[in-house]
């Protein structure tokens, strides 16, 4: 069976770990690595990454099991179950952010692997360009980037019908709504978008962003503004994390500090002057989560472009919280606790009904 899964570079991760719930465990995967160990095809993977614009790409995976999975078990551990769940952060985060989210998904339904991946030059996964151009990191290219790493990884091609289910935050969620559906089956995907910090109705909001991202550019160009740029840092974290715990706080102080600036500057610029509104309107298996208190998001807008785009009102769900709903800091414990497990819980019923709908539709081919 391992031979014939497609999965090999599931054997070729560099760090082992326990996940943030009891009996669930992690690896950690660098491309790179398994291009240089043979585990993946080298051509598609150097394709990909030129595609993408990176010159790495790096993801963790979790699952849930009675034991240790041996590492040589894991391509069959990988290609087991209904499916997985695919996490996506919002600007200056990274797969950390997600906080034991994954673990839950993963604890909760054993037949679901989580992968948590950093991209559009957060994290790990670095790009080429350090000032790159602004159609390279905006959300519809990240979203082509994460479409294409799911079919590098083989995740669409093994023997039995998988759902891939798209959980994004921020940046993350905005981009979950330029997914082609034509490219994917019936049942085979679904999306769930966490304060999507889509901007095409908040033009407060993209002001904002945009002059913050032409601020952070002129700091990089001339480092003699660096001064105001290091005052303006913390305002930043804070209106992005309020409400959340301080681990995630911190990973985005240290994200931000580690990005090279042309790149969290491009990718503020790109999300607010994004104006592309080709987007499908197939919202069967999308659910939205917004927050009431969300500084970045604005929900009077958000749920303004939602009407524009005739988007189930059923499919919307909006709760007591911030940008970071899910995140449980020292202030907003009874809220954020709630809501962490609503998304985890809306998680599962997205999956459950979609790989109905997929069984179904296999059996009719």
């Amino acid at each position: 069976m391992t031979e014939s899964t497609g999965l090999r570079w599931a054997s070729g991760c560099f760090k082992r770990g326990n996940g943030d719930v009891p009996g669930t465990y992690t690896a950690n995967y660098r491309l790179s690595d398994l291009i240089e160990q043979g585990l993946i095809d080298a051509d598609a993977a150097r394709e990909f990454l030129a595609a993408a614009g990176l010159v790495e790409c790096v993801w963790q995976m979790t699952w849930a099991d009675d034991a240790l999975t041996p590492t040589e078990a894991l391509e069959t551990r990988l290609a087991s179950g209904h499916g997985y769940v695919v996490f996506v952060h919002g600007w200056t985060g990274n797969h950390t952010i997600w906080e034991s989210i994954p673990s839950l998904v993963a604890a909760n339904d054993r037949r679901l692997v989580a992968l948590a991946v950093d991209h559009n030059g957060f994290g790990a996964s670095l790009l080429t360009d350090e000032t790159p151009p602004l159609d390279s990191c905006n959300p519809p290219a990240a979203m082509r980037t994460i479409e294409l790493l799911i079919d590098l990884l083989g995740l669409r091609e093994l023997p039995e019908p998988k759902v891939i289910n798209f959980v994004g935050h921020s940046m993350g969620g905005a981009m979950l709504f330029y997914l082609d559906p034509e490219h994917w089956r019936e049942g085979e995907e679904t999306r769930y978008a966490i304060s999507p910090a889509l901007l095409l109705e908040d033009e407060q909001n993209r002001i904002f962003y945009t002059a913050l991202g032409i601020g952070i550019g002129i700091v990089n160009l001339v480092p003699v503004f660096e001064i105001v740029e290091r005052a303006l840092r913390p305002s930043v974290v804070d209106a992005l994390c309020q409400g959340a715990s301080s681990y995630v706080k911190n990973a985005h102080t240290e994200q931000y500090q580690e990005t090279p600036r042309g790149i969290t500057a491009a990718t503020f610029i790109a999300m607010g002057l994004l104006d592309n509104r080709q987007i499908a309107h197939n919202f069967d298996l999308f659910r939205i989560i917004l927050g009431h208190r969300d500084r970045l998001v604005d929900v009077i807008a958000m749920l303004d472009l939602l009407s524009t785009l005739e988007f189930p009102a059923r499919n919307v769900r909006v709760v007591a919280g911030t940008h970071y709903l899910f995140s449980v800091g020292v202030d907003s414990v009874f809220q954020h606790a709630q809501n962490r497990e609503l998304v985890v819980e809306d998680i599962l019923s997205l999956h459950e009904r979609a790989y109905a709908l997929l069984r179904q539709s296999s059996r009719s081919r």
